[in-house]
């Protein structure tokens, strides 16, 4: 695919990650740069096609959050302009789809905040009547919305692997009692802000996730990209009826054609290398990502 950038590769700045979708490089000691690509990754198995602007819309949708939420948490943003600390020949893989940004102490937990019910938190339902031990009324239905959003935290899993949903004293375990109880209600007034946001925009957000860290002084501080179709649940409020998966603004398109592709005759196991992507597929993902970002960052409907 053309005008696509599958993996920046800067020679002017020291490489500290390269992950699913972002690689990140050292500024100094105390700031980083921050660079999405069109990388698309499903079932935790990197696509070898990227989808177009991907990236530059996942950039966008963050640094309008980042600034719609400031009044809530800090957040990582430097307000500095990424392409300032670039090469001459490395801005066209920079522009439009990098974030200069605080280097902070990562918090070792996903703050995931549940709206609704859906994916693993659906699943743990049915077993248990509870998520994360967050006790819920009987009778729900994939989909439904819940009394009120609840926080159901998650491990960090290491490159490769899944994520591990936790109860909140694992949490306290973890981050301690006073930090897991602050991550908590922050998370849920993020989310509950930007779910009135969307909603006006004729988006649900069903679920998402947040990262916080500790700069320097100790200060709890939002960070990494937020409330992007890649961190979170968006359906069509539209389509949206309990029972049923609703239509969603993200990569299901792809899961959706992966869990029925074929290698070698065979169902594929969900593990590298991931079919060939059909050009159709990824410009209906595409399309989605942009759509979202179009509703989530105009005017109410």
């Amino acid at each position: 695919m053309t005008n696509a950038l599958f993996e920046s590769k800067l020679h002017s700045l020291p490489l500290i990650a390269r992950g699913k979708v972002r690689e990140n490089y050292a500024v100094g000691a105390d700031r980083m740069l921050m660079v999405a690509s069109d990388r698309l990754s499903a079932f935790d198995v990197i696509l070898d096609e990227p989808i177009p602007g991907k990236g530059a819309l996942l950039t966008k949708m963050a640094l309008f959050w980042f600034e719609r939420l400031g009044s809530i948490v800090p957040n990582h943003l430097t307000g500095e302009d990424p392409l300032s600390v670039v090469a001459a020949d490395e801005v066209e893989q920079v522009r439009g789809r990098a974030m200069l940004v605080k280097r902070l102490q990562p918090l070792p937990i996903e703050a995931v905040v549940r709206g609704y019910l859906a994916g693993s938190g659906w699943k743990e339902y049915q077993e248990h009547g509870a998520v994360c031990g967050v006790a819920l009324p009987p009778g729900l239905k994939l989909a439904s919305r819940l009394p009120a959003p609840i926080f159901t935290p998650a491990t960090k899993a290491e490159a490769g692997a899944h994520d591990e949903n936790i109860d909140f004293a694992r949490c306290e375990q973890l981050v301690g009692a006073e930090m897991a109880a602050r991550v908590r209600a922050i998370a849920i007034a993020l989310y509950e802000a930007a779910a009135a946001h969307a909603l006006a925009r004729g988006i649900i957000i069903a679920d998402t996730k947040f990262e916080f860290g500790l700069d320097a002084q100790g200060r709890l501080t939002l960070m990494d990209e937020i409330l992007t179709p890649d961190s979170s649940r968006f359906w069509d409020l539209a389509t949206w009826r309990e029972g049923s998966n609703p239509d969603s603004f993200d990569k299901q398109a792809v899961r959706d054609w992966l869990e029925t592709a074929q290698v070698d005759g065979r169902p594929w196991n969900k593990r590298a290398p991931a079919p060939k992507l059909p050009s159709e597929v990824a410009a209906a993902s595409a399309a989605r990502y942009a759509q979202a970002c179009e509703r989530l960052l105009g005017p109410a409907a």
